[in-house]
């Protein structure tokens, strides 16, 4: 079984890093490490003109477990597990459950890694980690971690959930999905993406037990015959089909939504239109109604009678106090 395994058989999908990796991330940290001690022995040496030699050799004892062993301690928990060599190349420290390291592993993968790599020139740890199975030096077996590697490609294939066999197909259209919590079906899509990588003892159990929880959640035992494994990836595909033709009707139903609204914003546009006073008609009582009135009144006083002319026929005005009216 490839990868790092817990106790519970689950995989987590690291590798451990293998022995050039590790050998080319400690000599980068050991190049960077004895650099930063050189240049603090030379402060040191530059002091020794005004201190004895009981306070010199305190300094360089000082700065040996200062800058060789604290400063790498320091470093991995402040990281994580990532001094600068292995983040160069991509590797990281970690706990054997998977889990990021604290001060107590990396204290102790820093105190035997002084007898391991600096006092043996690294022969012990590369013995260690060549009989290990997976490249474990005395100091992560003491600490209880593992280097691992970070930079691994993809693979997607392994958590995709395998189709159920053909001769189950269609087989549980009637099931009642619905009483079915989320963590369940997580918990069933998580094995069915990992079942490969288990204990066949263990992905047995783990599947006639999901089985047995789905059962009875759906009120429908499982099918004699049918395997435990292939009745999960049967009805996780037959709640993605569901899923699916949902998904599908609901985007067609809310196209059909925004095409009605619009038929129905155009219709009520023409209709408008349509209703709306004619193009150039004047406002009743407007400016345009008071030139028809004007010409009509101006009509009809063209009819009304005038003064009469001078010298028409018209009845004599009577005399005033009734005397003789002369002819005319």
């Amino acid at each position: 079984m490839s990868g790092l395994v817990t106790g519970d058989a689950v995989v987590l999908g690291l590798q451990p890093a293998r022995l050039p990796s590790r050998a080319l991330a400690l000599l980068i940290d050991l190049v960077v490490v004895w650099t930063a001690y050189m240049i603090v022995m030379v402060g040191v040496v530059l002091a020794s003109t005004v201190l004895d030699d009981a306070a010199v050799a305190a300094l360089s004892v000082v700065a040996f477990l200062l800058v060789l062993v604290g400063a790498p301690i320091a470093v991995e928990t402040l990281s994580r597990g990532r001094s600068l060599g292995k983040l160069a190349c991509g590797l990281r420290v970690v706990r054997d459950d998977g889990g990021p390291v604290r001060f107590r592993h990396a204290l102790v993968r820093g105190a035997m890694g002084v007898v391991e790599i600096m006092l043996s020139f690294g022969v012990i740890a590369c013995i260690a980690s060549l009989v290990s199975a997976r490249g474990r030096r005395i100091g992560d077996v003491f600490a209880g971690t593992l280097v691992v590697r970070e930079r691994v490609p993809a693979q997607r294939a392994a958590w995709v959930v395998p189709p159920p066999p053909a001769w189950l197909a269609g087989r549980f259209t009637g099931l009642d999905l619905s009483g079915v919590p989320d963590d369940l079906w997580l918990a069933i899509r998580q094995y069915l993406t990992r079942m490969r990588q288990l204990d066949p003892a263990v992905s047995w159990s783990v599947a006639v037990r999901l089985a047995g929880d789905l059962a009875s959640r759906t009120g429908a035992p499982v099918p004699d015959g049918v395997p435990p494994a292939a009745y999960l990836a049967a009805v996780v595909h037959e709640r993605q089909g569901r899923d699916v033709r949902r998904a599908h009707a609901a985007a067609a139903r809310a196209s059909a939504d925004a095409a009605a609204e619009g038929r129905a914003a155009a219709t009520g546009a023409e209709a408008g239109a349509v209703t709306g006073p004619a193009a150039g008609a004047p406002a009743a009582g407007g400016p345009g109604t008071a030139a028809p009135e004007a010409a009509a009144g101006r009509g009809l006083q063209g009819e009304r009678p005038g003064p009469a002319p001078a010298g028409a026929d018209a009845a004599p005005a009577p005399a005033p106090g009734g005397g003789f009216a002369p002819p005319a």
